[in-house]
């Protein structure tokens, strides 16, 4: 499992994923760096794939240090 800090708390792939969709999500996978930097503060993004619906797959980015995050439905 590839828990990670985010604002100060631990954060599993489900309960990042969460966090941004704002609701339960089905499944979610490791955690990632996203290699980019927040827009926001400069902070280190992060990034996690997940399955808010069955015939759904979400990419979101997070910054570990601010409430910044995007949401990829492709």
């Amino acid at each position: 499992m590839s828990n990670r800090v985010v604002q100060g708390r631990m954060v599993t792939p489900e309960s990042l994923a969460e966090q941004v969709e704002g609701d339960d999500v089905l499944e979610a996978e490791p955690i990632e760096d996203a290699d980019r930097d927040c827009p926001d503060c400069g902070g280190d993004v992060i990034s996690v794939g997940y399955m808010p619906s069955v015939t759904e797959f979400v990419t979101a980015y997070k910054c570990q240090e601010c409430d910044w995050a995007e949401v990829d439905r492709d």
